[in-house]
């Protein structure tokens, strides 16, 4: 028997397919301007995840001028967006002017700073993509463990991996006490593993690695979901480009 699909709230919908954040969608939708099969509809609105749901031409423009970048993080900074304590670097104060890739493509405005939060995390030994971000959509994309964003990290290791470690990484590791998602393991060269990962809980993959026998000694997250770091040197920034999506 077929488990009967039940309507979802449309500013849920709408955040989970990364076009805007659930307040904002309200936001719109009390404005008029969502439709659903061509309908406007009122704010609480339920759909089916087939129907087809846009949004108002004037909403979607106020989406595209939130400003999404990609730092390439190097490691001694953390993701966090403050540090009240004062002991570490922060990653987001490496958006600069200076620190631009892309200016003589798209100029710095320093009003992309004001609400910008990074999406996901990446812990101060590991260098790699992190992304800040003004748009809501995009921050639950990110940060919502049960969306099928794909996560490409390379790590080098050291140490013996066991006799079944590889086959334990891509299908069998727990850590404490749940049971991981399949990943993606490869050997690229004697000493640096790739992960292609779907979870991303803190620490996970030097965990993994120390259940099979291997430290972590560097750890490069190189691509979130369609968006890669690509050339980006460490320690410089870009935005987004219009073309490229997560999902």
């Amino acid at each position: 028997m077929k488990k009967s699909v039940e309507p979802i709230r449309v500013s849920k919908l709408l955040a989970d397919r990364g076009f805007c954040s659930r307040r904002e969608a309200d936001q719109y939708i009390e404005k008029g301007w969502v439709k659903v099969d061509g309908k406007v509809i009122g704010l609480g609105a339920k759909a089916y995840p087939k129907q087809t749901i846009t949004l108002h031409k004037l909403a979607q423009e106020k989406q595209q001028m939130r400003a999404t970048i990609i730092l390439n993080k190097p490691v001694g900074y953390i993701s966090h967006q403050s540090d009240e304590e004062g002991h570490y670097r922060l990653a987001g104060a490496l958006i600069t002017t200076q620190n631009q890739f892309d200016r003589n493509r798209n100029k710095f405005d320093p009003q992309h700073l004001k609400g910008m939060a990074p999406a996901g995390r990446l812990d101060i030994d590991s260098q790699g993509l992190l992304v800040f971000t003004q748009d809501g959509g995009i921050a639950r994309q990110l940060n919502n463990e049960e969306l099928e964003i794909e996560k490409e990290y390379l790590v080098r290791v050291e140490g013996t991996i066991t006799d079944n470690g590889l086959r334990l990484l891509n299908y069998g590791i727990t850590l404490e006490g749940e049971q991981l998602r399949p990943a993606e393991v490869t050997w690229q060269n004697d000493d640096q593993l790739k992960f292609i990962v779907q979870q991303d809980k803190k620490r996970q993959i030097r965990n993994m690695c120390k259940v099979v026998g291997l430290n972590v000694v560097g750890l490069k997250l190189v691509r979130m979901g369609n968006v890669t770091l690509a050339d980006l040197p460490i320690g410089r920034w870009r935005y987004l480009k219009p073309h490229e999506r997560f999902l």
